[in-house]
């Protein structure tokens, strides 16, 4: 049987992380659905979001130890396996506390499996198309944004929101049968004498390149989280936005980053990452803070503002990761990637908690306090500007 392509082998783990990353993100715009056929508040659903990247983050952090030890594709069939399965749970959940576990189970599995599909970009792409790699990899969160939300929405409002989990079940057992089918063994990381165990382990704990690598993200993830898993109700109670045009929101403005996404990889490789990097940091500064205090503004003005927010937003993750996958060799790169998940996740979780504590929804559906989540995340974008350049590439 002839090899896969590269170009196929991408779209292929793209499209596992598609699943994983639309799983996260159909939590968000269901906010309002489910807050009102339970009864529950903000703070209870921004635990429902945040418990899959906490347990995500958690299990990344057991994981990383062992990750290099194993062939990538045994962890990405194992991992994405239980990752259906949790999806099903959530399917089958009939109270936010069932939702609940079924929501981390989903965090334990799908965390591992996208760290694993993150070594295998950085295993079988080298460095100098690693950002056009990333681009395409990374278009699984515009896919997820402009076609599976919206979709996922549609489902939910003309049948049930079990409806979206359903389809991302069925969807991801017909990506497992793909990869059973078409990705080959990645073991390039077990050649030579670079023997993975603890002792390796801890020496990249102490890596300092590493640990400001592993900062930087945690850093980007916090501020891009602080205004994310409420902005569905802030556009709905603040802004006045219709609920039949939230999905618009969503197909929008990742329609916009599907397709910006592969062109900002390019131009990070052609024109240095951490300069393309920064360029996107000032714009999403602006995009949020016109998202987080805007005046009153028509409905076309907000559909454009949140779908610029959607390309220089996630757009700064294209040469962020590109950059991350630099800081280690490939013998240490499972191991990094699953510590990046988990200071990922974690940074997610945390910032979605404090978006929950710190915002209140008041008797008209307003969210009071959600302009200080914005300043919060641009204060944290300005952060990654200084981070960013302490992480040197070694391959």
């Amino acid at each position: 049987m002839k090899s896969p392509s590269e170009r196929f082998l991408l779209q292929l783990l793209a499209a596992v992380q598609f699943t994983h990353i639309m799983d996260f993100m159909i939590m968000m715009p269901l906010g309002q659905q489910l807050m009102r056929e339970w009864g529950i508040g903000p703070a209870q659903f921004s635990h429902l979001v945040s418990v899959y990247t906490i347990v995500a983050g958690i299990a990344g952090f057991v994981m990383a130890p062992f990750v290099d030890r194993h062939d990538r594709r045994t962890m990405v069939l194992v991992f994405y396996a239980g990752f259906a399965l949790g999806t099903l749970a959530c399917a089958l959940a009939h109270s936010p506390g069932a939702l609940l576990l079924a929501r981390a189970i989903c965090g334990l599995f799908g965390g591992v499996a996208g760290t694993a599909v993150m070594s295998i970009v950085g295993d079988i792409v080298p460095p100098a198309r690693r950002g056009a790699a990333m681009g395409i990899i990374m278009t699984a969160f515009s896919a997820a944004a402009a076609v599976g939300v919206p979709c996922g929405l549609y489902l939910a409002q003309r049948f049930t929101w079990e409806a979206p989990f359903f389809l991302l079940a069925g969807l991801a057992a017909v990506n497992w049968i793909l990869l059973w089918r078409y990705l080959p063994p990645v073991r390039g990381h077990l050649e030579g004498d670079h023997v993975p165990g603890l002792g390796r382990f801890v020496a990249l704990l102490r890596n300092p390149n590493a640990g400001w690598g592993l900062l930087f993200m945690a850093t980007l993830v916090f501020g891009h989280f602080a205004i994310i898993p409420l902005l569905t109700p802030h556009l709905v109670g603040n802004l006045g936005l219709s609920d039949k045009l939230i999905p618009v929101v969503y197909l929008v403005g990742g329609g916009l980053s599907a397709f910006t996404g592969p062109w900002i990889g390019r131009l990070a490789d052609s024109h240095g990452r951490v300069r393309v990097f920064s360029i996107l940091v000032f714009a999403a500064c602006a995009v949020t803070l016109g998202i987080a205090l805007p005046p009153a503004l028509p409905a076309f003005a907000i559909i454009a503002v949140s779908g610029s927010y959607f390309v220089v937003a996630s757009g700064r993750f294209v040469p962020g990761q590109a950059i991350l996958s630099l800081a280690v060799t490939r013998h240490d790169r499972g191991a990094y990637m699953s510590l990046s998940s988990c200071v990922r996740d974690l940074a997610a979780g945390i910032s979605s908690s404090l978006g929950g504590t710190l915002v209140v929804k008041s008797a008209d559906g307003r969210l009071q306090h959600y302009d200080i989540l914005g300043w919060i995340a641009v204060a944290s974008a300005f952060l990654t500007l200084w981070l960013v350049r302490r992480v040197k590439p070694v391959e």
